[in-house]
């Protein structure tokens, strides 16, 4: 993948100082947080099988019942997702849409 240099430009708006790129509250940390909720929202459709704002369909005993806030650790420290609540999803889903908003 290839991202423009209009993309780019976008994504660097404000951006003044190192911080505001790599800091605490910066765009780095900001595009970790955005794209792992993506991914993570992706996976719960796949595993459900409808889209979200969706009805669930007949017959189906899982459920989105909305988000919560979680902890994800790893070597940058941790980052705060919003998790989606009640179904725990599994490895393994396949036909995830990373596309479309979660």
């Amino acid at each position: 993948m290839t991202i423009s240099k209009e993309l780019l430009d976008e994504l660097l708006k404000g951006v003044e100082r190192p911080e505001d790129l790599l800091g605490e509250a910066g765009l780095m940390k900001e595009l970790k947080i955005k794209l792992m909720e993506r991914m993570l929202g992706a996976e719960l459709t796949a595993h459900l099988g409808y889209e979200e704002g969706k009805d669930a369909p007949a017959g189906q005993s899982n459920r989105r019942n909305g988000t919560s806030t979680k902890m994800l650790k790893g070597q940058d420290g941790e980052l705060p997702l919003a998790e989606n609540g009640g179904e725990k999803v599994g490895h393994g889903s396949g036909g995830m849409s990373l596309l479309r908003a979660a």
